[in-house]
C-alpha cells in the first residue's frame, strides 16, 4: 500500500470514528478521479508533481465545491501544521490555473518585508517562482493556502510544502516533500477531522 492510500484508509477511518460515517460513504458513492488526459496536462505543467499528490487526484479530483454527479460538494479532506485546522484538495484542473498565484509575487519579492513573514527557504526572486496550489482551506482559501515549491532558495528543498497563513500574514515550509506533508497529518490522527466536522 502506497502512502496515499494509506491516507485515505486512515482518513476514512477518522470520518467514521466521528460519527460521520454516512458523510464519507455519500462522498465516496459520488466521486471521481481526474482523467488521464487532465493528469498529463498536470504533469506538463509540474514536471515534478509527486506521485503520492497524482494518486490522491486519481481518487477524488478536488474536494473544493467540486460538482459530483450533479451535487456540488466541500469535503474536507487534508490539514496542516495548523492544528485542528481543516482544507479542501483543489481539482487538477484548478491546480493548472497558475495565474491564480499572481498575489504572491510581491510577497516573493519582499516587498513587504516588514508586514509579511517569508521563510529562508523561500525564493526572493518571483520570475523564478514555481509553486503548485494545491489546498484551500476551510476559510474558502481566505485564511491559509498549501503549495508544493519546485523553486526553493539554496536553503530550501525542492518539492517543500508552503503554508501562506493571513493575519498575521507568513509563508512557512511545513514539510520537505509531499509524502512527509501526509505522514505528518498521519501522524496528527487526522486531527481536522473533529466533533466539529459539518454535516
Amino acid at each position: 500500500m502506497n502512502i496515499a492510500e494509506k491516507y485515505i484508509q486512515g482518513l476514512k477511518k477518522a470520518y467514521i470514528e466521528q460519527g460521520a460515517e454516512e458523510q464519507w460513504m455519500h462522498f465516496e458513492k459520488i466521486i471521481h478521479g481526474a482523467d488521464k488526459e487532465t493528469i498529463e496536462k498536470l504533469r506538463m505543467i509540474f514536471p515534478d508533481v509527486p506521485e503520492s499528490l497524482i494518486q490522491l487526484l486519481e481518487f477524488v479530483d478536488g474536494t473544493y465545491w467540486r460538482e459530483y454527479a450533479g451535487e456540488e460538494i466541500a469535503f474536507y479532506f487534508l490539514g496542516s501544521d495548523l492544528e485542528e485546522y481543516a482544507y479542501y484538495l483543489l481539482s487538477s484542473e484548478e491546480m493548472m490555473d497558475i495565474e491564480d498565484m499572481d498575489w504572491l509575487k510581491d510577497y516573493v519579492n519582499r516587498e513587504y518585508e516588514d508586514m509579511v513573514q517569508m521563510d529562508e527557504k523561500i525564493i526572493d526572486n518571483a520570475e523564478r517562482m514555481h509553486w503548485l496550489h494545491f489546498s484551500d482551506c476551510m476559510n474558502n482559501g481566505g485564511t491559509s493556502q498549501l503549495f508544493i515549491d519546485f523553486s526553493p532558495s539554496a536553503q530550501g528543498v525542492k518539492g517543500q510544502i508552503l503554508r501562506y497563513l493571513h493575519d498575521p500574514d507568513e509563508i512557512e515550509v511545513i514539510a520537505d516533500s509531499f509524502d512527509e506533508y501526509l505522514q505528518m497529518l498521519m501522524e496528527q490522527n487526522y486531527d481536522f477531522i473533529n466533533e466539529d466536522i459539518e454535516e
